[in-house]
């Protein structure tokens, strides 16, 4: 019986932090421990071009976030881990398929839209600030996933539309000249925990709202002490749904605790417990991988060599179906 091959990008443009954490990078690495799956990992560091110029922090991005998959646990003999940039068929595929890709099918992309409007709205040029990067990199995305035949994309509600967009340029391209590629399907899914962040509004850089998921202990106690609470006193009983202190407890303790501690809300346990309890439960969870992501990020060395490894591995399988794509399209030898 044939795994069902599933891919994952991760954008190089920033630190990993405990949103991160809950909702991607534990799920993910626990769904690549199943032996009926054949689990694809890669640092979209491309993908990075588009939103950030700052050449040290796309880097630095790179190296933490290569780092903290391994540290978690990550078995790069079972999941193919590579880096996006180490793999030029997925730049080359991206050519051909934005040959067959209508500028009409960009031009609904939800970044674009948004760029647009904010543009409108500002008085500006609708396509101020707006680069081939930003327009076009849904055919960037479709190659990244194409390329692997991959079939289930696992995505936030957010980025359904670059699946279904993936999946319409393949249809073209296998109507036009053959039927290569694997029609591929995101998988939400929504028992996935979406941490709310410092300020109670969703966990994002964008925000500036996170917890880095491997800062040490005693930052780590300093910004769980930060999240924002009420003015309720101890005794007072407290609405465990309406806390971000509650909801964070219910992504890192098991169903026995969450309910023992949604007792002690009703019971109204005091703030500072409640977040001293927090800091003991996410800290025993992560103590044992932040030593080993310190460890990690001391020898970029290894971190490159698996990643070199990964990408020989990923080329191994891309540069075959790219022979096939280069045929299809009459990109061949003269004969």
């Amino acid at each position: 019986m044939s795994r069902q091959r599933v891919l994952t990008g991760i954008t190089t443009t920033g630190t990993p932090h405990l949103g991160n954490y809950v909702g991607a990078i534990r799920p993910s690495i626990a769904a690549s421990r199943d032996p009926s799956i054949e689990s694809f990992f890669f640092l979209a560091d491309y993908h990075a071009l588009i939103k950030c110029q700052d050449p040290e922090l796309v880097r630095r991005s790179s190296r933490e976030i290569a780092a903290t998959w391994l540290a978690l646990g990550l078995d790069t003999e079972q999941a193919l881990f590579y880096r996006q940039s180490d793999v030029p068929e997925i730049t080359e595929l991206t050519w051909v398929l934005s040959c067959v890709t209508a500028k009409g099918l960009m031009n609904r992309a939800h970044a674009y839209k948004a760029a647009v409007q904010a543009n409108e709205e500002g008085g500006e040029d609708p396509d101020f600030g707006v680069t081939m990067g930003l327009f076009g990199y849904p055919v960037l995305m479709a190659a990244d996933i194409l390329m692997f035949q991959a079939g289930k994309i696992p995505v936030g509600r957010d980025q359904i539309q670059h699946v279904e967009m993936a999946r319409d340029i393949a249809q073209r391209f296998n109507h036009n000249y053959q039927p290569l590629f694997t029609l591929p399907e995101a998988v939400v899914d929504d028992g996935v925990a979406v941490l709310q962040g410092l300020d109670g509004r969703k966990m994002s850089k964008s925000y500036n709202n996170t917890i880095p998921l491997f800062e040490d202990a005693k930052q780590l106690r300093k910004s769980i002490n930060r999240i924002k609470t009420n003015l309720l006193e101890p005794g007072q009983p407290k609405d465990a749904d309406d806390s971000t202190v509650f909801q964070m407890w219910a992504a890192f303790a098991s169903p026995q605790e969450t309910a023992r501690m949604r007792r002690d809300f009703e019971d109204g346990i005091a703030w500072g417990e409640a977040k001293k309890q927090l800091f003991e439960l996410v800290d025993s969870e992560l103590a044992a991988a932040r030593d080993n992501y310190t460890r990690l990020m001391a020898d970029p060395g290894h971190i490159e060599a698996v990643l070199r490894r990964g990408g020989e591995r990923a080329r191994e399988q891309a540069g075959a179906l790219m022979g096939r794509v280069r045929e299809a399209v009459g990109i061949s030898p003269v004969r």
